[in-house]
């Protein structure tokens, strides 16, 4: 699969996948004869797993710790499921915080129609 390919399908810029890839956060993909990136299931699942702990807040910087590690080796799972349940508490707290933002703004707009609905009224006596 191309980078174009690969781009398309997981929504991402060509220049967004070079850059995880040079950085480390994907595994270097093999290249075709002709020097063009070939990438395996394998190198997009990486691809989806790094989109999707980057959408989750996940940053790049702990993410680049995760690889790391992953590439240690089964001597390092312990520290690995460490570094994702702390990121995973985090990401649980972002949620709590935004669900109590979200009720207070149901809350207002709730509010709103309320005071609409009482102003309709009073110009309707």
């Amino acid at each position: 699969m191309t980078i174009t390919e690969v781009s398309k399908r997981y929504e991402l810029t060509a220049d967004t996948i070079r850059y995880y890839e040079r950085i480390g956060l994907i595994p270097r993909v093999n290249r075709n004869k002709s020097g063009i990136r070939d990438f395996t299931e394998d190198d997009c699942r990486w691809v989806e797993f790094i989109k999707c702990m980057r959408g989750a807040g996940l940053s790049i910087e702990i993410l680049t710790e995760y690889v790391n590690l992953f590439q240690e080796g089964s001597s390092t799972i312990k520290a690995r499921k460490e570094l994702l349940i702390e990121q995973r508490n985090q990401l649980a707290d972002r949620i709590r915080e935004m669900q109590e933002t979200l009720d207070r703004l149901d809350k207002k707009i709730d509010g709103y129609e309320e005071i609409f609905l009482t102003k309709e009224e009073d110009l309707k006596r």
